[in-house]
């Protein structure tokens, strides 16, 4: 090894050089101490010196990964070595590390494009990852695209490169929140999905379950991350992952470990620990996406394997948790059966066997709870299946609510336990539900009468039965009871109760039974300190009087303290979940911890109070009570004012919007009125014209003769209108002058006074007036062409007329040619009358748009005045400004003539001057020449 070093060093040429580090890579496996400790440096130093030379620097890498890495010797199976084989690897990576400069060629190696330098740099960097991973990280996370570079490593199109490029990546996000940042930002989540796709989802091998794992590394307990892949739309991207057949028989061990990871991703993204902002947006992207529809596909599927079923439910659970959409959709399920059953049935089912594995069992049962966590119409619907009112009486189907009870007085322990805590969970937070329970009969046997739930729970209680049942009970009767008086007072009426709860307490008993004592004690606390003193003989005074009497307040505060000392109550404090290691250790609910946490102190305070102060206490209870009654009584009338406020704006307006519509309806109608009777009075006028001339003249010639007479009218007003064309013109040419005038006063005004403001007002004003003119113009223009019109046809009836007459002088026509002429000439007559009373309205819109001009003449013929009048103001004030300038001068001129007397040097300012005007002269030039 000695030689060989000394040959890496010493040799000039690099055929000898590249044959020395080859054989130094063999000799690495088996004498991994000595050419680590001989080698190293001169490895090293080749990777810096050698880089041209691909072979050289694949054996040096992979001499160095043999070194380094633990897995060829972990793979040796004596028992002594791997302790001092971990030792080692962390030793060399230690000593390669210190030096940064080494990490950060090993990078830029592995950016190369050439397999036999790439593939071994990123097996050399995992290694060191798996060795010292946060010195490794922090060096990484330091250099320049240190990260970034690594990520290409996925684009690799060699799969071997790829999938060491993922275990690579592994490593590299572990337990560090930076790094995963940059990784998810780089867009891993999409590489990630592509290859697991690409690998066939479930069914792939373990490049699908190494990808899983680096997506767990990178969401997990990262909100950020977590946010950006929802915000991604990636869980749509999931579902297809869930998509099983219906024939499940003969899964791989491959194909469970993946589902396994892809069900424990789906909880990373849902977990209780998560922000509860994150989870509930989390979650309705697995509804609408149809992620949870699938997921419930799988748990009613027949042929799963169980541990997949367990890790399904749990799934599920967290999915549904405090979700009301989800937790509703989930009470919908139904188990494919004939009849079918509510998915929560069968679950409850499963729950209440004793022959299900222990695991699903309490999966179960968190899914339970998850469903009526923060679910009061979940809660209310399981509790209905209780009441007397909604039981099935021909007992076909099973109900949640017959299998809890069924569960809660069975012969096993476990099934007990988890009754009563689901049972409890049903009641969480609800005081309705907790009274409603109480309705609850149980026939225990034939002929004896039915008993209440509660007097059921207390019977069993005392009958001794097993620890585990005993708790699940006292855990459901403390929930019951809490905040609830009437229940607490259907508790005490019992007379066996309290001396059996007092008797328990004040036994001095082995370990197991301290927890019941402690229990005990919580009990009986909540019977104090709920008790609404309606039962003369358990007033709150006589309940304390007993324990003090019976057990003594402090023996009593410290039995109550042995629940929170329980190492049991810790566990189940730190998360929702139910997970025991065995059946043994199934004692506390999560929820149930908060519960005494919550009243442990009040508890205690409520026992060395004073009758007075209880009294007292009370009195501010009721007073407070009161008030708050009040508060909600003034509440409700303000929000009925508030809605009926609401509903008399929104009629306000609808009556409001009804009368406007009314209002110009009305409108429309007076001027339909107005019009049809001008229509009737001009009718009226023509039927009386008509029914003279047929009075008067009753023969064919003479109807001619008023009708040449109708023309020579026509012919008159088509004259009248001709002049009336000519004048509207005329007025329209002197507006058009005044214009003109008015345009050029404001330019020479604007050249005046280019910073007056009114200017752009008045151009606006002409601009509009233009625009009026237009529409004058082309108005008078299509009145020209129906003037020519008419002309027309008056000609031509003048021609019909003569011809007419022609026909009539010489020949006398017959009575039927007549009566063809005079009917052509009635219609043409009436076409004319129509034409004449449509230019009659052309003409009132035509003086009403010169009013309107004559108007707008007036407003710019003010603002002219207005205008003129500020030019005016402001030339007086320049010769006031030239004045005071001419007074400074003299003042300077004489100031200057002083100081020259004094000696003191003045500068003429002639040639300034004279220099300024000629300037001056230059700019005027440029001015005029632009």
């Amino acid at each position: 090894i000695q030689k060989l070093c000394d040959r890496v060093a010493s040799s000039t040429l690099l055929d000898d050089r590249r044959d020395a580090v080859r054989a130094l890579k063999s000799l690495s496996k088996k004498y991994r101490l000595e050419v680590g400790i001989q080698a190293m440096e001169h490895l090293i130093h080749v990777l810096q010196t050698d880089r041209s030379d691909s072979e050289i620097i694949g054996y040096a890498l992979d001499t160095l990964y043999n070194v380094i890495s633990n897995d060829l010797e972990e793979e040796e199976q004596e028992e002594n070595l791997p302790k001092q084989v971990d030792d080692l690897g962390s030793q060399f990576t230690e000593i390669f590390i210190k030096q940064q400069e080494n990490v950060t060629l090993l990078l830029t190696l592995v950016e190369e494009f050439d397999f036999h330098v790439r593939w071994p740099g990123v097996k050399l960097l995992t290694s060191l990852l798996k060795q010292q991973g946060p010195q490794v990280q922090q060096i990484i996370l330091v250099s320049p695209m240190g990260v970034s570079r690594l990520m290409d490593l996925l684009a690799d199109s060699r799969e071997v490169i790829r999938n060491d490029g993922v275990l690579l990546l592994q490593q590299l996000t572990k337990s560090n929140a930076a790094i995963q940042k940059i990784v998810a930002f780089e867009n891993a989540f999409e590489r990630l999905l592509d290859i697991i796709t690409e690998e066939g989802n479930s069914d792939g091998g373990i490049v699908v379950e190494d990808c899983l794992l680096l997506l767990q590394n990178l969401l997990k307990n990262n909100n950020s991350n977590q946010n950006f892949f929802k915000e991604g739309s990636y869980i749509q991207r999931m579902k297809p992952w869930f998509e099983v057949g219906d024939d499940n028989c003969g899964w791989s061990a491959q194909k469970v470990t993946n589902l396994h990871l892809m069900l424990q991703l789906v909880r990373v993204l849902v977990s209780p620990t998560n922000p509860p902002g994150a989870t509930s947006s989390c979650q309705k992207a697995m509804f609408h996406c149809g992620l949870l529809q699938q997921l419930c596909t799988i748990l009613m599927a027949t042929g799963v394997p169980a541990d997949i079923l367990t890790e399904t439910i749990n799934t599920v659970s967290e999915v549904i948790r405090g979700c009301q959409m989800n937790q509703d959709y989930f009470a919908s399920v139904n188990a494919p059966s004939n009849p079918p059953r509510p998915a929560i049935v069968v679950l409850l089912m499963s729950m209440v066997n004793e022959r299900q594995p222990f695991v699903l069992r309490c999966a179960v049962l968190y899914c339970f709870q998850c469903f009526l966590y923060k679910n009061q119409k979940g809660q209310g619907e399981i509790v209905s299946t209780l009441l007397p009112s909604t039981i099935d009486a021909t007992g076909n189907s099973v109900s949640a609510g017959q299998l809890l009870c069924g569960g809660l007085f069975s012969t096993d322990s476990l099934s007990n336990w988890c009754a009563a805590v689901a049972l409890a969970h049903a009641l969480q937070e609800n005081a309705t539900l907790k009274e409603q329970l109480l309705r609850v009969q149980l026939a225990t046997s034939i002929g004896n009468p039915p008993v209440s739930l509660l007097q059921q729970c207390t019977n069993i209680l005392s009958q001794g039965s097993k620890v585990q049942t005993r708790v699940g009970l006292l855990m459901l009767l403390c929930t019951w009871l809490s905040n609830c008086s009437i229940a607490v007072t259907h508790f005490l009426h019992n007379p066996a109760n309290i001396p059996f709860l007092t008797g328990q307490i004040a036994e001095n008993l082995g370990e197991e039974e301290q927890l019941v004592q402690g229990l005990c004690a919580l009990l009986l606390g909540i019977s104090i300190y709920y008790n609404d003193n309606s039962l003369e003989n358990y007033r709150k005074e006589k309940l304390k009087q007993l324990i003090e009497k019976r057990i003594g307040r402090e023996n009593f505060i410290e039995k109550l303290g042995f629940i929170s000392k329980h190492e049991l109550y810790s566990r189940a404090a730190q998360k929702p979940q139910p997970s025991f290691s065995s059946p043994d250790h199934m004692m506390f609910d999560h929820e149930f911890t908060k519960l005494v946490k919550e009243l442990e102190g009040v508890i205690s305070k409520a026992i060395y109070k004073s009758s007075e102060e209880d009294k007292k206490e009370e009195e501010v209870k009721k007073t407070l009570e009161q008030h708050d009654n009040i508060v909600t009584h003034y509440k409700k009338v303000i929000r009925e004012q508030d809605q009926e406020l609401e509903e008399l704006k929104q009629r306000v307006n609808s009556l409001a919007s009804q009368n406007e519509q009314l209002q110009a309806a009305v409108t429309q109608q007076v001027s339909q009125i107005q019009q049809h009777k001008d229509q009737y009075n001009l009718l009226k006028v023509q039927l009386g014209k008509d029914t003279q001339h047929h009075n008067s003249h009753s023969d064919t010639f003479q109807m001619n003769g008023i009708q040449t007479e109708e023309v020579s009218k026509l012919k008159e007003e088509l004259e009248e209108w001709k002049n009336k064309h000519e004048l509207l013109q005329g007025q329209l040419r002197e507006k058009d002058s005044v214009i003109e005038k008015l345009k050029s006063s404001q330019l020479e005004m604007g050249t005046e006074q280019s910073s007056q403001t009114s200017k752009s007002g008045g151009l606006e004003l002409n601009s509009d007036v233009q625009k009026e003119l237009e529409m004058l113009r082309s108005q008078i223009q299509l009145q020209s062409a129906e003037i020519s019109k008419l002309q027309a046809e008056n000609q031509k009836l003048q021609v019909m007329n003569t011809t007419a007459d022609h026909v009539l002088g010489d020949s006398g026509a017959t009575a039927a040619n007549s009566s063809e002429v005079e009917g052509r000439l009635e219609q043409e007559i009436k076409e004319l009358k129509s034409e004449v009373k449509a230019l009659s309205e052309e003409k009132e819109s035509l003086k009403q748009h010169l009013d309107s001009s004559s108007s707008t003449v007036a407003i710019l013929q003010d603002e002219k005045s207005k205008l003129q009048q500020e030019v005016a103001e402001s030339k007086k004030e320049q010769d006031d400004l030239l004045v005071l300038l001419a007074d400074q001068d003299q003042k300077l001129s004489a100031l200057k003539i002083k100081l020259k007397d004094l000696g003191v040097p003045v500068e003429d300012e002639d040639d300034i001057e004279s220099g300024d005007q000629g300037e001056e002269d230059e700019d005027g030039d440029e001015e005029e020449q632009d």
